[in-house]
């Protein structure tokens, strides 16, 4: 009786301790990212990776909010939580104007699909280590294997 007592209080233990530690996490973690330029084609985009700090809720889904480096409105991703996912990537279409060294923006918000309601919110800069006006005008080559591109002869 006493070992069966001992590890039921064990279980228990172990139980309690696990659920404290997810309460403390954040719902999400960005983890790397940055801005990517493809000289041959001569286009860039930026973006990240996010894991969830603990279970995402059901009923959720992430919105992240990218500056756009050539002013406006700023580029809208929007995932929908599955929890079979331990990662989402997020990344802007092509952009243009990137400045080196300068500061562009991202938030992200975990919001309640049926009333809007945020449940969580960070925000992070990223820079580019090079400007914009590095790339090449057109691109370079072109299609699936990186032919030539005849438009530069």
């Amino acid at each position: 009786m006493r070992l069966w007592t001992g590890c039921l209080f064990l279980f228990i233990s172990v139980l309690l301790c696990s659920c404290d530690g997810e309460a403390e996490k954040p719902y999400l973690e960005i983890s790397g990212g940055g801005f990517i330029f493809n000289y041959r084609i001569g286009e860039g985009f930026y973006g990240f990776v996010l894991k969830p700090g603990k279970t995402l809720p059901d009923d959720t889904e992430i919105v992240a909010e990218f500056e756009n480096p050539e002013g406006g409105l700023p580029f809208t991703i929007r995932q929908i939580v599955r929890p079979e996912l331990i990662q989402y990537m997020f990344r802007t279409p092509a952009v243009t104007g990137v400045v080196k060294n300068q500061p562009y923006q991202v938030k992200v918000m975990l919001l309640n699909k049926s009333t809007g309601q945020q449940l969580a919110e960070i925000t992070k800069t990223f820079h580019s280590s090079i400007d914009q006006s590095d790339l090449p005008k057109k691109a370079l080559t072109i299609g699936p294997g990186y032919h030539p591109n005849p438009a530069l002869k």
